[in-house]
């Protein structure tokens, strides 16, 4: 059962994407806000929706990471993982606000239905990570972040799928194939 648990919530998270109604918008002016916006010219409602779920997904990872670094007791290798997770997330977050506004989209649509089905801890999950300490802690935080990547992997397939700026794709690639990578390496820390 949690076998088919583990399969469906990413895939229902992926079709819940699927379902969210976000403004197409229009090309994005020359001289955006960034070299990297500028180098998206168009986004359609996919590309607008993953960028306004991606965000604040990634800013749950960046707060799960920096709980982790406050913390004293921590081994080695789950302090050097918290930190490449939240150096590499935080760059994406203002990736992603640039692309929103050359595209002229808010940086948060209205996707509140959507809460859960994508990787993100509950209040109560962030709450006893953010208490727990030592080995308890470390736990919580290699499967939630586990159950985090995964949903971020989901979306970002999702937006491979149905996006159409390149940039946008090109960052689901990284996505997928980076998250993937620290999915594998959790796994085997939480199975030492």
């Amino acid at each position: 059962m949690r076998t088919i648990a583990r399969f469906v919530l990413p895939v229902a998270a992926g079709l819940a994407l699927v379902g969210c109604q976000a403004p197409t918008p229009a090309a994005t002016p020359s001289g955006g806000p960034s070299a990297t916006a500028s180098s998206t010219p168009s986004a359609n409602a996919a590309d607008v929706m993953f960028a306004q779920m991606m965000i604040p997904h990634h800013e749950q990872a960046v707060v799960m990471s920096e709980a982790m670094l406050a913390k004293k007791g921590i081994s080695a290798e789950v302090t050097t993982l918290a930190t490449q997770i939240k150096n590499a997330q935080q760059p994406e977050i203002d990736q992603m606000k640039n692309w929103l506004k050359a595209w002229g989209a808010s940086d948060h649509g209205n996707h509140s239905g959507h809460t859960g089905m994508d990787g993100m801890l509950t209040p109560a999950e962030l709450d006893a990570l953010m208490t727990a300490q030592g080995a308890e802690a470390e736990k919580l935080f290699l499967t939630g972040m586990i159950k985090h990547h995964e949903g971020a992997v989901a979306m970002a397939k999702q937006v491979r799928a149905d996006g159409s700026a390149p940039a946008v794709r090109t960052l689901a690639d990284a996505i997928i194939s980076s998250q993937q990578a620290e999915i594998d390496q959790m796994k085997k820390l939480l199975a030492r």
